[in-house]
Order: C-alpha cells, then sequence, then structure tokens
C-alpha cells in the first residue's frame, strides 16, 4: 500500500503562517501565532470571545468558545504574543481558527531585543 502524501502546510506545533491559512482543507487542525491586534467579547455573541491575531504575513481570526476561554483565561486575556490550536473553519470566504489549546508566548517578545535577533 502506498502512502498518501502529506500535507504541504505545517502541523501542530509548527505555526502556520496566516498568509497560507487558504492552503489547509477546512476543520484541518492547524497552530498559528501572532501579535493580538484585538480581543473582542460581543454581549450578543454568547460568550464567544474573538481574538485577532497578526504575524508578518497578515492577520488570522480566532474563536474562543466559552468553555476554551475559562481553560486559558489568562493568555487570552494577557496575552500580547498568543500560539492557537485549533481547528480551521471557514465560512462565505473568511477563514477563522477554533481555538482548542492557547499559549501565552509574550516572554519570546524579550529575545527580540537580543543582540542578532531577527
Amino acid at each position: 500500500m502506498i502512502a498518501a502524501p502529506a500535507p504541504s502546510w505545517p502541523h501542530p506545533p509548527a505555526a502556520l503562517p496566516h498568509a497560507r491559512l487558504d492552503e489547509p482543507p477546512a476543520g484541518a487542525r492547524v497552530t498559528v501565532a501572532g501579535l493580538v491586534l484585538v480581543r473582542q467579547r460581543p454581549g450578543t455573541a454568547k460568550g464567544v470571545i474573538f481574538v485577532t491575531l497578526e504575524d508578518e504575513t497578515g492577520v488570522a481570526n480566532v474563536v474562543v468558545w466559552a468553555k476554551v476561554y475559562e481553560r486559558y483565561r489568562r493568555a487570552v486575556i494577557a496575552g500580547r504574543l498568543l500560539r492557537v490550536t485549533g481547528r480551521l473553519q471557514r465560512e462565505g470566504g473568511v477563514v477563522h481558527v477554533v481555538a482548542e489549546v492557547i499559549e501565552d508566548i509574550s516572554q519570546m517578545l524579550d529575545d527580540l531585543l537580543e543582540p542578532g535577533a531577527r
């Protein structure tokens, strides 16, 4: 039996550049990372939080359901740089990552101050 070729996008825990979010199929498990631009918690969203992340290639829209928020509350509220693993969702041309795991990796921002950092 011949194995199917592996998809060409990075799989968790490697972060997928936001410009490549159109490559994996809907429902694929992906990881994205970026600076937090916006956190929104609309009153009509029944506890859902929307987070917009930015990397050097673009933005990623993250949906955080209430149960996931409770588990990763500190990272969602205080994180400046987040890594999010979840399922890719497409609706009407809009791509979202539905969060399953959220990590605050803000400490990595300090590495940018090191001599020789990119």
